[in-house]
């Protein structure tokens, strides 16, 4: 299949090329977090799943979250076990 190899196209203003999805997918570098500082997780939602328990949504801006940590969310000041 050529179109898997990318794309090439000519015009008046020259030659244009492209890379096909998977390889500008892959090229996409990932943005750089501060891992030193403090937690800073934003909530997007929260979704209560029978057998499970609230489920908090967001994505880390700064800092480190693993399996195991205390941590308190604000302005509530309610604290639980990740």
């Amino acid at each position: 299949m050529p179109w898997f190899k990318g794309w090439s196209v000519e015009r008046k203003e020259g030659k244009a090329e492209g890379k096909c999805l998977i390889e500008a997918l892959d090229a996409i570098l990932p943005p750089t977090r501060p891992t030193d500082k403090a937690l800073r997780l934003p909530l997007q939602d929260v979704y209560k799943i029978g057998g499970i328990g609230t489920v908090p949504v967001g994505r880390v801006e700064t800092g480190v979250l693993k399996p195991g940590m205390v941590v308190t969310f604000a302005p509530a000041g309610l604290t639980t076990e990740v």
